[in-house]
């Protein structure tokens, strides 16, 4: 039997509640259903009595009197088939497809009803659901390789920086050990020249600014004749003689700023330690001379004026002709030199005193005597040395 549709109160129900709605529906038509096959089972037992009676009278008269009595009273039967056992079945046949249809129904329900089972409303709903989830995965997916990104660049930024750190760390390391490694402390060597040649000479790999005054100090061994040659030079582009300390041939040692000569009275070529120290301020250029602590010698005029012009190349044992080089065999020092220290001022005579005496350590604040400051070319070498106990062995 076809259903007639069921009305929608609301809007639009959920896919289980049409369900049980249409549930209902069969049973109110099957019970409909009973009602009627059981009054046509009423009527089916009085016309079997009447049938019966009539069989009992005289037969076709009978027959036909019951016949026209039929044709004359009201058609109890309808439409139905005039073999009562064919209607029974027929009725019980729709019965048992309507139960059939009911427990399909009902199954249906119970299975939580399956995709394909569902009305096309319901299906296009759990499509957009579905298609929402997938963009929102999609989306998270995305976010997390955009997080997964961002923090491969931080640690690979964040390593690169440790490792530049660790690497700064290392060459410090390595360059105190380095400067540690032959000495006790590090200003506590010396640079030997032995022989007078062209190509033995030290280094200083710092540099000076520019100066108005200075005060140069060290230590110096040498039996070299006839002079003991040139124990530093300082040259700047345009001016090989910036500051020269030189003893040439049988001249008195000289000291040249600007390529300007005063000579000082220091006598140093014994063969034993001597410490010197010399200093020198652009006004009135006025300068000293100190040997092992006293002063032997002054004066003035020696390049006034002038300030010592910075960025230069400083040597040790060699003058130069041009800067950092073409060194002259003759000029060459011979002999040994320690604690070479610069300061951009005049030192006082008491601490010049007692550097040479021993009794304070005062390195240079420009130029302090260490050994990763001095680098030895040609066969020069640095040697470990105490040099006020060797002096004390000199006495």
């Amino acid at each position: 039997c076809p259903l007639p549709p069921v009305p929608m109160q609301g809007g639009a129900l959920p896919p289980e509640e049409e369900l049980k709605a249409t549930v209902l529906q069969l049973r109110e038509t099957v019970l409909q259903q009973k009602e009627t096959i059981g009054s046509q089972r009423e009527a089916i037992r009085e016309l079997t009595g009447k049938l019966s009676r009539c069989e009992g009278a005289d037969g076709k008269a009978a027959a036909g009197a019951w016949k026209n009595e039929v044709g004359k009273g009201k058609d109890t039967m309808g439409d139905l088939p005039r073999d009562p056992a064919q209607v029974i079945e027929q009725l019980s046949r729709t019965m048992q497809s309507l139960k059939d249809r009911l427990e399909s129904l009902e199954h249906q329900l119970r299975a939580n009803v399956s995709y394909a089972a569902l009305p096309g409303d319901l299906r296009e709903m759990l499509q957009r659901r579905l298609g929402d989830l997938e963009r929102q995965l999609l989306s998270k997916v995305a976010e997390l390789e955009d997080e997964k990104s961002l923090l491969h660049n931080e640690t690979s930024a964040h390593r690169q920086k440790t490792e530049t750190a660790l690497n700064a760390l290392l060459e410090r390391v390595s360059e105190l050990e380095k400067g540690n490694s032959a000495f006790k402390a590090p200003d506590e060597f010396k640079v030997s020249l032995p022989l007078r040649t062209n190509y033995l000479y030290g280094k200083i790999k710092k540099t000076l600014p520019e100066l108005y005054a200075f005060t140069v100090c060290l230590w110096l061994r040498s039996s070299a004749s006839p002079g003991i040659g040139t124990p530093f030079s300082y040259a700047v582009p345009g001016q090989a003689n910036e500051i020269v300390l030189i003893e040439w041939g049988n001249n008195p040692i000289e000291l040249l700023i600007n390529d300007k000569v005063a000579q000082l009275p220091l006598f140093i070529s014994d063969g034993k330690w001597h410490h010197i120290c010399i200093t020198w301020t652009t006004r009135d250029g006025m300068w000293e001379a100190f040997q092992d602590g006293e002063k032997l010698g002054t004066g003035e005029n020696l390049a006034p004026w002038h300030p010592i012009k910075p960025g230069g190349v400083l040597i040790l044992g060699q003058e130069q002709d041009t800067v950092g080089g073409r060194f002259d065999a003759t000029q060459a020092f011979v002999g040994e030199m320690s604690q070479f220290n610069i300061w951009d001022r005049v030192l006082k005579a008491e601490d010049i005193m007692n550097i040479a005496n021993c009794s304070i350590n005062m390195p240079g604040n420009i130029i302090p005597w260490v050994d990763n400051n001095v680098d030895v070319f040609g066969g020069a070498t640095k040697w470990p040395v105490e040099t006020c106990e060797e002096r004390l062995l000199d006495l």
